[in-house]
This record gives structure tokens, sequence and C-alpha cells, in this order.
């Protein structure tokens, strides 16, 4: 599958599955990834393993690190993001900053995702910040021409509702999150 985009950013709170299904995606198509986490300065990290939400002024720095990591790694293909892009205001800097650029928004309740939060290892975000991540969330809206894919399904049907998405929006047809299967495993969405 061929996509436009030169930077595709999987979006969404912390346990969301954005590194898992950014990685995916990339390795289906081809693509580059990255992983924001990985460009948050160590006073970020810290901040957020002590329980304390990060303020807009933390952020900045962090985005524009990010945007150079992704423009530094660019090539034909695409480069897939997992950044959780949580307000309007982040999304419009990295899509002033790395053009074209389309957002993958991954939508669940908050339930589902703190029972991953629950779940997850070795991270660095706890997941009593799930609360303070959905107060600053502002979902996409239609002008910002988002791909909203639901994570209440396994893994593999979110990568490949995705990446039907994407080649939709490719094409400049509406995008949907498509369907949510019937029946779902013990461990939604997640690498198991």
């Amino acid at each position: 599958m061929t996509i436009k985009a030169g930077f595709v950013i999987v979006m969404g709170v912390s346990g969301s599955g954005k590194t898992e299904i950014a990685r995916r995606l990339a390795e289906r198509t081809g693509g580059a990834w990255l992983d924001a986490d990985d460009h948050h300065p160590l006073e970020n990290v810290e901040y957020m393993r002590r329980g304390l939400p990060l303020n807009d002024e933390m952020r900045w720095p962090w985005l524009g690190a990010l945007c150079i990591a992704a423009q530094d790694i660019r090539t034909e293909a695409p480069v897939f993001m997992a950044c959780s892009a949580l307000k309007r205001r982040y999304r419009d800097f990295l899509r002033n900053r790395l053009a074209p650029v389309c957002f993958v928004f991954l939508e669940g309740s908050r339930d589902l995702i703190l029972a991953r939060l629950e779940r997850r290892t070795g991270h660095f975000m706890p997941s009593s910040l799930l609360d303070s991540q959905l107060g600053d969330l502002e979902p996409p809206g239609p002008d910002e021409d988002p791909l909203t894919v639901s994570i209440d399904a396994p893994i593999e049907t979110i990568v490949n509702t995705a990446l039907a998405g994407l080649a939709v929006h490719q094409q400049g047809g509406p995008v949907t999150s498509g369907p949510t299967p019937a029946g779902k495993p013990a461990h939604q969405g997640e690498n198991k």
C-alpha cells in the first residue's frame, strides 16, 4: 500500500496502543516509525513517573524534538509516529512542521484504556495520569480530516482497519473507523 502522507501520527491517550499500532503500520507498509516517548527530556519522564501531568510549556520542546527526529528519518516511505497529540494546538504544531501529515486517532473507553494501563509494565506513565490525559484530550474535529479507529478490537483488526482507512483517506474519501468485531479476546488490542 502506498501512503501519500509523509507522516502518519497515531494519536490518543496513554494506553490506547499508539506505539504498537504505529510500529505495525510501518512494518506492513515498509515505512519507518518512531515513538514520541523516546524524545521526552529526562525531566518530563521523571515528572510523569512521579504521577504529575505535563503542562504546555513542558510539551513544546518535546514536540520540537519529535519533529526534528521525524524529519531526520524521512525517506520516500512514510514515517509512522506514536504521539499523544492530545490538543488541537499540538496537532497544529506538528502539522505545520511535518507536511503532508495524517492523524490516526485511537479512540476507546476509559475503562478499556485503564485496564490496559493497569496491565502494562515497564513504562514511566502511571495509570493515575489517565484522567488528566482524558481531561486534556481534544478529539480531532472533522476540519482536521482525521482517521478515527476504535481500539475495542483485537490488535490485528485495529491495524487492518487503520490500513483500510488510510487507503480511503489517500483517495480523498470519507473515513470511518469500521465495524467493531463481535466477541472480544481477553487482551483486547494488545500484542497477546
